[in-house]
């Protein structure tokens, strides 16, 4: 792998936990389990090879219409999740951000998002955009709002500007896990020139291999942006 052209930004589709407890006879929760130390070991390698941004797809606008039983344990995953790994951000330099339509969670869910954003703000080995309550039609629409009465000429550059992502960079790489070939309403704005990797692997599954696998998929790119080579 050339460690001189590792994309700066991966966003990757955290899909197949589902699936993955189906194939062991187990309930979903427990998918969602696994998927969460998949996400931990593809920070911690994203953080080694010098990655700056990893922004995953953890919980979209539509999923609020999975079974209550579900959501509920998604949001008391997220809730254990920051309790758990606060420190571990803290001590390798990892920024947080939760970045979607917070105001529909909990007061108790977004005072720990807040607090987790607030006490990581100045970490900056790697920043990793956790997308909640998330879709990408949203997002639009929520600029749109923004920037209704502005007195600023819209353009593309400065359109960036009113999305949750301000000051992020586009995804260089974007990763979608358990075969699936769509993109699932997931940063429609910002991965007009990503370049898209496709794994049969599921989330759960995937770990420091496959993310290496996908990095030298990309490099083998050539990234044209619409112009000639």
């Amino acid at each position: 792998m050339d460690r001189t052209n590792i994309p700066q930004h991966i966003a990757i589709i955290m899909d197949g936990n589902g699936r993955w407890a189906k194939k062991r006879g187990l309930p979903r929760i427990m998918g969602h389990q696994q998927g969460a130390e998949a996400l931990r070991a593809a920070l911690k390698t994203s953080a080694e090879l010098g990655v700056k941004y990893l922004t995953v797809y953890a919980f979209s606008t539509e999923n609020w219409g999975r079974p209550q039983e579900e959501v509920d344990f998604l949001m008391g995953l997220f809730s254990q999740t920051i309790d758990r790994e606060i420190n571990e951000l803290m001590k390798n330099e990892v920024r947080i951000k939760f970045l979607g339509r917070l105001g529909q969670f909990s007061e108790i869910l977004q005072k720990k998002m807040n607090a987790a954003m607030a006490q990581t703000q100045n970490n900056g080995r790697i920043t990793l955009c956790v997308m909640v309550n998330y879709g990408g039609r949203a997002e639009i629409v929520d600029a749109v709002k923004k920037i209704q009465g502005s007195k600023e000429e819209i353009n593309e550059e400065n359109f960036k500007n009113y999305l949750y992502t301000k000051g992020i960079p586009d995804p260089d790489l974007l990763i979608r896990t358990a075969s699936e070939l769509r993109i699932s309403n997931f940063l429609l704005w910002q991965i007009a020139y990503a370049e898209i990797y496709v794994t049969d692997a599921l989330w759960p599954d995937f770990r420091r291999g496959q993310l290496i696998a996908a990095i030298e998929d990309y490099q083998k790119r050539e990234r044209r942006f619409g112009k000639l080579a």
